[in-house]
Parts: structure tokens; sequence; C-alpha cells
């Protein structure tokens, strides 16, 4: 068979995503955070783009920056894009979106943790007790070769050969270094393992001329942290109360001296939405604070000459900018109808606390709102609520059901806060079982749930078995 060239017309249908629409699909996902960075981003970048003095302070976009969009030759072009619609869908907007706001904002909802320093690092912490110390310029380098050399949690993870051979000198010499830095603050840092550790705070704090304290310290921490003290008590011929005493001061050690600072800059939430109760009724605000207004800059209005690619790339400009504003006001809008949404589905929870949350899955907040569980996934990504309850990612209320015997659900998120609060009230002596605990569920809510889903949640919530929460005497 020959090989030949053939011409051949075929039609066909094709998704194919606009620049625009990309643009809109991003802003969706970023978090606040983000979204101020890209807007103030593309306020450098674009000249046709100011913030507006006037505009508004409680709604997304004010009426004189949709105006200016619908008026501009170029908006008539976006609004034809119909995949626009197609994926963001209409916005049934309420009073509450639009009035001005008349309420505060309660404080508790509204922490202000973000104006406080950070905490320093342990390195910087120690480098500042090194400066201060009346210790030798060679001393002092050594001294900084063992502070690169600790862990996060504040023990060296180098012996002294090895740091002696970094510093060209000899152990003997390491050693005094070692013992001083040990002694800064926080005490038992630069220690090798947690029972050099505790051992340099019982030495500072003098307790060390008790024999009994420092042998449960130095053989017995096994025994400690499995509770098993009725052998301790046989071997060094002590009461239970004298043994607590050796417990609490134990206890009041810290074996991960590093724990306590910082890795750097903190990092702090800034919910993107505030829900809070005014009588009857939920009120929904939208956190538009720092969040520039834009608007087209004059020069859209102003006869622009030059050539032709001049003209081009103020129309790709002006294009964008339109773009960029009526993507914001979208995903605003976006935001405030997925939210209306989970407070309408979710108002138990809103009302009473995370006992009540119900089961809730995207698909049913996406077929309440019309729109598409991708945009219901995006919208809820790195977005935060503060509600009477305390700050929640929005994917929080988000939970799978467990079926009652009655035939209604009830939500994950709810029976692990309801085992939780069962631990925390138990007797330490007689810690309650999984399968205890899954009886305790069955008369609380009527649901049927195995001992190994009580495990999983157990686990979920980081807390330990009965075994290893059970005191022993």
């Amino acid at each position: 068979m020959a090989l030949e060239l053939r011409q051949q017309l075929k039609l066909s249908q094709q998704l194919v995503m606009t620049p625009q629409l990309q643009q809109a699909i991003k802003l969706l996902q970023l978090s606040r955070v983000e979204l101020l960075e890209t807007v103030q981003q593309e306020l450098l970048e674009n000249p046709f783009l100011e913030e507006s003095s006037s505009a508004a302070e409680d709604t997304p976009a004010s009426d004189d920056v949709r105006e200016s969009i619908t008026e501009d030759v170029y908006d008539r072009e976006v609004a034809k894009d119909a995949d626009w619609e197609d994926y963001l869908g209409e916005f049934a907007s309420t009073p509450r979106l639009v009035q001005p706001r008349e309420y505060e904002v309660a404080e508790d909802i509204s922490p202000l943790e973000a104006r406080y320093a950070a905490k320093p690092t342990l390195e910087a912490h120690l480098m500042w007790q090194l400066r201060l110390s009346q210790l030798t310029d060679a001393q002092k380098e050594i001294g900084e070769i063992i502070i690169g050399n600790l862990s996060s949690g504040g023990y060296l993870q180098a012996s002294i050969e090895e740091l002696a051979e970094m510093a060209h000198v000899s152990p003997d010499v390491v050693k005094p270094v070692l013992e001083r830095v040990q002694l800064f603050d926080p005490v038992g840092v630069a220690a090798r393992d947690a029972r050099e550790c505790l051992l340099i705070q019982i030495k500072n704090l003098h307790y060390d001329r008790d024999s009994i304290l420092l042998e449960l310290v130095q053989s017995h921490l096994e025994d400690l942290e499995a509770k098993r003290y009725k052998p301790l008590l046989r071997k060094f011929k002590i009461d239970m109360e004298e043994l607590r005493e050796y417990l609490d001061i134990i206890q009041s050690l810290d074996p991960l001296p590093g724990a306590s600072f910082g890795g750097g800059e903190p990092t702090y939430v800034s919910p993107d939405v505030f829900v809070y109760k005014m009588g009857d009724e939920f009120v929904i605000l939208l956190n538009d604070d720092g969040l520039p207004q834009l608007q087209l800059s004059s020069l859209c209005q102003e006869n622009l000459g030059g050539s032709e690619k001049e003209k081009e790339y103020c129309a790709e400009k002006i294009r964008s900018a339109s773009w960029l504003i009526k993507s914001l006001y979208q995903r605003q809008r976006t935001l405030y109808k997925v939210m209306e949404s989970i407070v309408r589905h979710q108002r138990p929870f809103f009302e009473e606390g995370v006992t009540k949350l119900a089961p809730l899955i995207l698909k049913d907040i996406a077929d309440d709102i019309n729109m598409h569980e991708s945009t219901v996934s995006r919208i809820t990504t790195n977005k935060y609520v503060a509600t009477p309850h305390g700050i929640f990612e929005l994917k929080f209320f988000f939970n799978s059901a467990l079926a009652l015997d009655d035939g209604s659900q009830v939500g994950s998120e709810s029976v692990k806060a309801l085992i939780k609060k069962f631990i925390d009230e138990e007797d330490a002596k007689a810690p309650l079982s999984d399968e205890r605990i899954g009886e305790m569920l069955k008369e609380c809510l009527k649901v049927n749930i195995a001992r190994r889903t009580v495990a999983k949640y157990r686990t979920a919530l980081g807390i330990e078995s009965s075994s290893k929460r059970r005191e022993h005497f």
C-alpha cells in the first residue's frame, strides 16, 4: 500500500482554559496572605491599576469599581467569555453582604497574637549568653561549634572527639566549655541524652545529694515512664507518697530544654471570615482588612497614542486590570456563598460547639449553591473562619458520617470530641478501655462503633491506650 498525504476536515469540541479563567482559579486557592501579596505585586506592575481612595470598606468591591469595569470597552470582551459564569455561577446576594457594618466583631474571636514579637531561636539565645560569658576567645569559638551542633530539642548531636576535631583542639579543652554551655539557660541544653539532661538540672538545683533520686533518673526512667511503681517501692523501701515526691521533682524538670524556643518567625492565622451571633441569627462578615480596593486608573479614559505595539501593550494591561478586579470580587462572593451554606448546614455547631458537628461533604455545599465541587474545594483551601467556638479551617466542617440506630447520622469530628471528653474525665487509676468507650458512645449517641474504630479515632487525637494511661501503684 502506497503512502500518501491527505487533507481532512474534522469538527471537534474541546475545553480550553483561558488565561483569565486560570487567574480566577488561582485566586480562589490563595490564602489571605498570598492574596495580599498578589494584589500588591499587580499594583506595582500594572500602570492602569490603582487603589481606590473612596472605596467602601464593607463590600468586596464598590459600585464605582463595578461601574468602571462595566463601562470599560475591554470588559465587554471579558463578559463574552461564558467559561467564567459556568465556573463560578451566579451569586445570590443577601442584604447582610452589602449592608454597612454596624457591629464590631467580638474580641474573643479576633485575637491580637499577630502583633506580638517572635520568640528568639535557641541558637540566638545561647549565642547571646556565650558572648556575655567570661570565657576566653578560644573557648567562645569552641562554644560556637557546640551551639552549632544542637538539635531543635537542645541535644548535642556530636561527640566530644568530633567537636575537638572541628575546633582543632584536644578533647580535654572541649569538655570544660561543654560543661559551661550546659549550664546556660535553659539548663540542660547540649546534653547527649535525656538522662544527662535531667542529671544536669538536678545538680543545678542541688538535689544531687539524694541517692534515690539520682538512681531513679540514671537507671529507672523506663520504669517511671511505664508507671511500673511497685518494683521501685520494694527496691528503695519507700511508700507511694515518697515516690510521688520524687515524681513531682522529676516532672518539674525539662527533658527537651530547647523545645520552648521557636525556630524563626511564627505562623499566625488571619481569619478570612468572621461568624458571630446577633440575636437569633448568625452574621457573616468577610475580612477585608488590609485588602486594597482596586479600580481602573484614569489613564484608561485618555486617548493613548503611540505605535501599534504600544497600543497593544496598553490594551493588554487594561484587560488584565479589569479581570483582576472582577476576579477578586467573584472570589469574595464565592467565599461568602460557601460560608453561608456551611452555616446553614452546621448551625448546631455554631450554636453549641464541636460535639454537634454534623456530617458534611463537598457535594452537599456544591449542590446547595449550584457550583462545582472543585470550586468549593479550592475556596475552602487555606481559608479560616473565626467562630464563637474558635478559629477553624473551612475544611474542618467537612467530615464523614456515622449512621445512628434511628437512621440519622453523626459527624466523625463529634465522635472524636466525645472520646476526648470521656478520657479527660476518666479515673487515672482505672482508665477507660476502647471497648468501654464504644459502649459509652452507644449510650450517648445510640450508635454502634467498633473497638478498632474507637482506637483509630483515639490515635488520631494523639491519646495513648488505656494500658499506658493507667497509673500503677
